[in-house]
């Protein structure tokens, strides 16, 4: 048996021996895998010598691009000088000490957020939400609130795959067959006009629907039972789908009213991907919880971190000598050389200008996408902020007819595109394809991506054609 596997392909090894996460099992098994072997910037090889534009930065994450060697010199560093240590019992190491400190720092002074009090560390955003779906609970609890647990999420929103995370998530794909979400999760509708809005309806009317429904639901499930709301600022996985004009200007006092936490899920938005450092910045939010990752190491070490406001801190530091020790945490809660890693990609953004390249380029590729296909039959909507952009294709565009979700239109298009030297993804809500490449893309590289998408579309026009009826 030994002998018969040291002469598999790579591709049969992969096919006989790994677990693909979001992955048709029966597609993977006939057609995959596609083996990526390098990546400089924005642009990935695969094992065949072919190259590609990844304008999906991986997925959300590699803000800084890849292959960069400073990354590469300060985890060697710190593997030299410290491979791991825990943060249990009061333990520490310097790098995770300065992350945590630069990342508040970066939150108070860029995004105005100077409520936000400290830093707890995980490994991805699935596990931050995890915390703080515990710390919702621990918070109520030590404030005598044993009954005010329930969290109301957004159908659409994206919040991780772990157990409570997925449970969080409002996109049915999600769900199915897992017997989720869990009890105590509500979901409310969708705030993404252009496609739920109904015939006639303003988009600030469409507002109005969707702040009432909110609070329906807490009056329906009792204010004294519901205790946070979270929401990304742009919700990604969903479609690139931005917030409708006063919705979170709305919301805020809402639940502030109701004693309900604000928590906001900047896993994809944070660390410059808006043109802002942070989307809590950008829309002006007070939250009482942010989840990060992604970009806070620009995925070259798994991070995630949970930012708690000062009004959920006092709680847990006053309530300590009685209650005791925090009994929550995970073995690779900040890892030395993960906050090592971390602090080099924060230097490189800041030192290279990456926010404000984002904040440039973004909108540039989203012009040149809007020129290269906006007129298109089976485009509805060219949309974005900053360096993440979006395509949502419609059967119909002067009725914004959706396609019919089982032909997944935007996974042909996608294919194509993949044909032809560009990375794009086909999210699973709606029939959405987002750009959201690393923070360093030129305006070269967003001419050449915007015209490989042209091509990809073009292509796939007789297909959409025939299943737009």
């Amino acid at each position: 048996m030994l002998e018969d596997r040291a002469n598999y392909s790579l591709e049969e090894m992969d096919r006989q021996s790994l677990f693909h996460p979001n992955t048709s099992i029966a597609q993977h098994l006939k057609a995959g895998p596609l083996i990526v072997g390098q990546g400089r910037g924005v642009r990935v090889v695969d094992r065949g010598g072919r190259e590609y534009i990844d304008c999906g930065a991986g997925l959300w994450c590699v803000n800084i691009g890849y292959g960069r060697p400073e990354i590469a010199e300060a985890a060697r560093k710190a593997i030299e000088e410290l491979s791991y240590y825990h943060l249990f019992g009061s333990a520490s190491n310097e790098p995770t000490i300065r992350l945590a400190d630069r990342v508040l720092t970066l939150l108070r002074e860029r995004a105005g957020a100077g409520h936000l009090s400290k830093v707890f560390f995980g490994c991805s955003g699935s596990d931050a939400n995890d915390t703080n779906v515990k710390l919702v609970r621990y918070y109520n609890n030590l404030r005598g609130r044993p009954q005010k647990k329930k969290i109301i999420a957004r159908l659409g929103g994206y919040h991780g795959l772990t157990l409570a995370a997925a449970s969080l998530t409002g996109i049915p794909a999600y769900h199915k067959a897992w017997d989720l979400p869990l009890e105590g999760i509500v979901h409310t509708g969708c705030p993404h006009y252009y496609r739920y809005a109904e015939p006639r309806e303003s988009e600030a009317a469409f507002t109005d629907r969707m702040i009432a429904e909110v609070e329906a639901i807490i009056e329906r499930e009792g204010a004294d039972t519901v205790a946070a709301f979270i929401a990304e600022p742009i919700m990604g996985t969903g479609g690139v789908l931005l917030p409708p004009t006063g919705y979170f200007e709305r919301l805020q006092p809402l639940l502030e009213r109701h004693d309900i936490l604000l928590v906001i899920d900047e896993v994809i938005t944070g660390f410059g991907r808006t043109g802002e450092w942070f989307a809590t910045g950008l829309y002006g939010l007070r939250p009482d919880i942010v989840t990060l990752a992604k970009g806070i190491t620009s995925a070259y070490f798994p991070v995630s971190a949970s930012v708690i406001g000062e009004r959920v801190w006092r709680v847990l530091e006053e309530a300590s000598p009685a209650a005791g020790p925090v009994m929550h945490g995970f073995t690779y809660s900040g890892h030395p050389v993960g906050g090592a890693i971390g602090l080099a990609n924060l230097e490189i953004m800041e030192r290279e200008g990456m926010v404000e390249n984002a904040a440039r380029v973004g909108p540039y590729l989203r012009r040149r996408l809007q020129e290269r296909v906006g007129d298109h039959p089976y485009v509805g909507e060219v949309r974005g902020v900053g360096m993440i952009n979006a395509v949502e294709f419609v059967a119909g565009r002067a009725t914004r007819r959706p396609f019919d979700p089982a032909n997944g239109v935007h996974r042909l298009v996608a294919a194509k595109a993949q044909d032809r030297g560009l990375m794009v993804r086909a999210l699973p809500f709606i029939e959405v394809i987002p750009f959201s490449p690393p923070l360093c893309m030129t305006e070269a590289e967003a001419d050449e991506a915007a015209d490989r998408f042209g091509q990809a579309l073009d292509a796939a026009t007789p297909e959409l054609e025939r299943l737009a009826g």
